[in-house]
Parts: structure tokens; C-alpha cells; sequence
């Protein structure tokens, strides 16, 4: 059986945060030099009195310079560079050249903590295997549907490169096994608060709940007017259409940041004061302005919705038959909304699915049938509308001019139980541990930034 083509949603949302420049420099003119005949400028270069000159060594303007030295490991600029044009990559390069010498600022704060993460898990005996690392970058690469060469190709015509992307794996899982090793431990978390939770949801029962993502950065007082600044551009960016995953991937200092800033089903009043009323009133698929919160400033974005403890419509398994009608390259719109509506009025009455191939030869579409689709993997428009759909019926006519008409026939529907997401002991527990790994490990990041020595370039 044909499956049919998987229709995923856009990732909304994208991130340039600003940072206060490292240092002013004067600029200094040459006295006079502006209005200096070719004799005078001749004579100067003879009065330097300057030999033949071989030059021992070579000169390769892509050897950059080192833009900051943590602890004695250095971050060139070719590092930024690299780390930079993974960004642009996950934004289309839709960054302007201002907005990207900002960005260049917050690319470096992120490798100066990556720095310092590595640092530490070297000094606790913390490793990681390179062939650990091979893996979790085919995986990515794997997410691009590419081999590894081809990836590393796409990376270096980007102008980044496989060694920056694996960089940053293996800070990412460094610290997570630091973290667990140092600080996980002594985290407790009691079989009571477990049950607090479980029987709160129960009470709960048929009240929203959320499917959040979060980019989180750190603020003190004296810099959290900057850093509002900061998650404003992220703000910006991420409306324009950038992708929320990777900048949150990027930027985000939470622990949710190696998931792409994903915290799960939450419910409103799990989240801090000052985000539970935003969160109520964002649409799916909507992301809040800048909030200030304990320890720094939060950007959040609405994923999903659902209701406690009661049937999730998205998790419903459909089986669907898909017809698809070609349309002519050269076609116009009144041709082209004429076939659309010869199709619908073919598929209206057709009987149920049991008709389906025998209508798709009538019209000349081709048929294909899927019995294992997740409601929630569609758009949102078919969502509703096949949420609505008795068995046996069709959806209006879909599509554009290069992926030709579609229709879905809803041939069958498996609800979830209402209990369905009804969370397990083990799934509360886990929750409360995280959240408190991730507060701790936000101390513990900030005490290593205390006592680095960082030497700016």
C-alpha cells in the first residue's frame, strides 16, 4: 500500500539577539595624506629607507585571527564564522547585515559557554566518544534527508562546516553528563509531590492545557534592559518565518534548549506568574513578546492545545484515501478553479470509499491510501475540517499548481481513550526532576562564567 506524501508543519520561528559591543575604537586619519601628489608619495615610501623584501612564510587571509581566548582555549573568528552560517541557514538567510554583525556577538557568548562547559566536564574525567558524536551528526544529517558527504558538502557551500555543528554535540552532551553526574544526584524529588501533581490533573480534568516551546536567556539587573532588547529581535525574527527549533537550539539557555526549546504538555498553572496568562491567550502557532522572568527573560511559543485527561482530536488515527489530479504547467486560474470544482462535484456524492478508485478513473487522478495518519500531522485547516467529516465523505478540493488538485476521503477514524494522556508516575517524576536539573544547571553555568578568564581579541 502507498503511503501518502507527509505533510509537515513550517517551523515558526527564528532568532537575532544584539549585545553590547565588546569595545570602542577610535578611528585616526593620516595627517594630510588625502591631498598628496605621486612624486611626494613616492618620495615618503623612498625615505623609509626600506631593503628588498622576501617574504618568509605565507600569508592565508582565511586563517583568522583569535576572537577570544577562555581560560587558554581559543575561539577564532573562522569559529563564529561557522557557527553563524548554521543560523543563516535554519533563517534562509534572511538576516540583514546589521542584524548579522549583531547576531556574530551572541554566536560568540554561545561558543565562550560551550568553552567553558567542555572545560569542566575535562576537568570532572567527563568524555564523550568521537564515534558518539559521528552518530549524532548523521542523525542530523539525516534530518536534511542527506548522506554525511553530501551534508558536509551543503555545510562548506554555506559557509559552515561539519566540525562546527559537531562542536556543538559535543558540548550538548558533555554538560548533560556532567549534569547528571554532579548535579542530578542531588536533586530529590518525593513520591508525594509526584502524586500532588497526578491527582491535580485528575481534579483538572477537561481544562486546557499546552504544548510549549521556550528560548530563555539570562539576565542580570544591570543588563536586563539589553537582553529585553535581545529576545525583542528574536521576537521579530521568529514572526518573519525563521525556524523557532534551531534558534532555540542556538540561543536558548534553558536545558530544553538540545530539543529545540520543547517543554512538553504543561499546564497554564505550571508555568511561572508571568507566563500563565500569555500563554492562555496565545493562538497555535503563536509566539509571545519578550516576558521577564526570574533569573532572565523568556520568549514562548504556543505548539499545540488540548484538554486534560480527555480525548485529544489530534491524536485520532485516520485512514484516508488521497486522490490527485495533475494540472497543466501553462493552465490559468479560471481553468485551473474549473477542474477544482468538476473534482469536488465528482467526490461529493461518490459513495463512501469503496468508490473512491473507480471515481479517481473518471476524472484521471491518481489514488493513494494511507490507514495510519495522525490527525495532528496535518495543516490545521485540514485538521478542522476532517474533524468534522462523517465516514465516508470527501474534503474540498486542495493544493497549488505544481502539486496538482487533492482531495482526502475519510474512509475510517480511531479516537484516543479520553485518559489517553493521563501521565505516568515515572512521566510526573521526570518532569519535576528536569525542571529542577535545569535551575540548578543554569546556577552552576553562571558561577563557571563568574570565574572564567576570558581574553577578548
Amino acid at each position: 500500500m502507498t503511503s501518502l506524501p507527509k505533510i509537515t508543519h513550517r517551523c515558526v520561528m527564528a532568532a537575532v539577539l544584539t549585545a553590547v559591543p565588546l569595545a570602542s575604537y577610535a578611528q585616526v586619519s593620516p595627517a594630510g595624506s588625502g591631498g598628496q601628489s605621486a612624486s611626494q608619495r613616492q618620495a615618503a615610501a623612498a625615505a623609509l629607507q626600506l631593503p628588498d623584501v622576501t617574504v618568509f612564510g605565507s600569508f592565508d587571509p582565511n586563517v583568522r585571527k583569535a576572537t577570544a581566548i577562555v581560560n587558554g582555549d581559543i575561539i577564532t573568528d573562522t569559529d563564529v564564522d561557522h557557527r553563524l552560517a548554521l543560523v543563516l541557514i535554519a533563517n534562509s538567510g534572511r538576516v540583514s547585515a546589521e542584524e548579522r554583525e549583531v547576531l556574530r556577538l551572541q554566536v560568540l557568548r554561545n561558543l565562550i559557554d560551550e568553552k567553558l562547559q567542555i572545560q569542566e566536564a575535562a576537568q570532572n574525567e567527563v568524555t564523550v566518544p568521537e564515534e558518539e558524536v559521528e552518530q549524532a551528526y548523521a542523525r542530523v544529517a539525516a534530518n536534511f534527508r542527506q548522506s554525511k558527504e553530501a551534508f558536509e558538502q551543503f555545510l562548506r557551500e554555506n559557509g559552515s562546516s561539519p566540525a562546527s555543528i559537531k562542536q556543538q554535540i559535543r558540548a550538548e552532551v558533555t554538560w548533560n553528563r556532567l549534569l547528571r553526574r554532579k548535579v542530578e544526584p542531588f536533586i530529590n524529588v518525593g513520591d508525594d509531590e509526584v502524586q500532588a501533581v497526578i491527582r491535580k490533573l485528575e481534579e483538572a480534568k477537561g481544562k486546557d492545557e499546552f504544548r510549549v516551546g521556550e528560548i530563555f536567556l539570562s539576565a542580570t539587573p544591570e543588563t536586563q534592559g539589553q537582553v529585553m532588547a535581545d529576545a525583542a529581535r528574536i521576537v521579530e525574527q521568529v514572526r518573519g518565518g525563521a525556524s523557532f527549533v534551531a534558534y532555540a537550539r542556538q540561543f536558548s539557555e534553558a536545558s530544553s534548549a538540545a530539543l529545540g526549546g520543547d517543554l512538553g504538555w504543561v499546564r497554564a498553572e505550571q508555568l511561572s506568574p508571568a507566563l500563565e496568562s500569555i500563554v492562555t491567550a496565545l493562538p497555535r502557532g503563536g509566539v509571545s513578546d519578550p516576558v521577564p522572568v526570574p533569573g532572565g527573560v523568556t520568549v514562548i511559543a504556543l505548539v499545540d492545545k488540548r484538554q486534560v485527561l480527555s480525548a485529544d482530536p489530534s491524536a485520532a488515527i485516520l485512514s484516508l484515501k488521497q486522490l490527485t489530479l495533475a494540472l497543466p504547467a501553462d493552465i490559468s486560474e479560471t481553468n485551473a478553479r474549473k477542474m477544482a470544482a468538476g473534482m469536488q462535484e465528482a467526490t461529493r456524492n461518490m459513495g463512501g470509499c469503496g468508490r473512491a478508485e473507480e471515481v479517481a478513473r473518471s476524472i484521471g487522478a491518481e489514488i493513494v491510501s494511507n490507514d495510519q495518519l495522525r490527525m495532528g500531522d496535518l495543516p490545521q485547516q485540514l485538521q478542522q475540517i476532517l474533524g468534522q467529516m462523517p465516514i465516508g465523505t470527501a474534503t474540498p478540493p486542495f493544493g497549488s499548481a505544481e502539486d496538482g488538485l487533492r482531495v482526502l476521503v475519510l474512509c475510517g477514524r480511531d479516537d484516543p481513550p479520553a485518559n489517553a494522556n493521563l501521565p505516568s508516575f515515572d512521566q510526573v517524576y521526570g518532569q519535576l526532576n528536569d525542571s529542577r536539573v535545569n535551575s540548578a544547571a543554569r546556577r552552576y553555568l553562571r558561577d563557571l562564567r563568574r570565574d572564567a578568564v576570558i581574553d577578548y581579541r
